[in-house]
């Protein structure tokens, strides 16, 4: 029952901001669009701002489903951009309503475990302190987000597939090559 609310009222956020912004929604609204009380929204949620995060979480994390590898590490940034694109009203509304921090946040959240479990997934077998690791995959989650704050920036107007290849010709060998540096460092001492 609560994923069913969860998911109501994120439904329901995503019709207003359809013809609203993000500023003028309040939780009466949501919660009289799914036919719950005040109190119920409260249960799930501390706010609209909550609800918010949790969307953007919970609809990145359903895009990247089973995308968390080296090999298909590109297809999960590939469908974090279509996921933001197929959400474009609700992105940009949010983007313009809510502190560039706040999206930043909910971003490095998505994007941080997508290439963490790259960076672990490379490890394997290799003798890397646990803090190397947060620290690559933190390296490397802040080049993605800023590219993508910047194409919402923009509109989201660039093909996001060019931006993905892009990016793959960039990182080609780099997160490896990080862990293989760290690990000589590490074996040096």
């Amino acid at each position: 029952m609560t994923n069913t609310t969860k998911l109501a009222l994120e439904a329901a956020l995503k019709k207003e901001l359809l013809t609203k912004s993000l500023d003028k929604i309040t939780i009466n609204e949501l919660a009289e669009d799914c036919g719950i009380s005040r109190m119920a929204f409260y249960y799930h949620f501390k706010d609209i701002y909550d609800l918010v995060e949790w969307v953007c979480v919970e609809d990145g994390t359903k895009a990247l489903q089973g995308k968390k590898t080296y090999e298909n590490w590109q297809e999960g940034f590939c469908q974090i951009f279509e996921a933001v694109q197929e959400n474009k009203p609700f992105i940009m509304n949010v983007y313009r309503c809510v502190d560039r921090q706040k999206i930043e946040s909910y971003l490095n959240k998505l994007t941080y475990q997508l290439i963490a479990d790259v960076v672990e997934e490379k490890c394997t077998g290799m003798q890397v302190a646990e803090e190397h690791k947060e620290f690559i995959a933190g390296f490397y989650k802040y080049g993605f987000v800023g590219v993508m704050l910047d194409w919402i920036d923009r509109g989201m107007k660039d093909d996001y597939h060019k931006i993905v290849e892009e990016l793959a010709i960039t990182l080609y060998g780099n997160i490896s090559r990080s862990i293989e540096n760290f690990e000589h460092t590490e074996k040096k001492f």
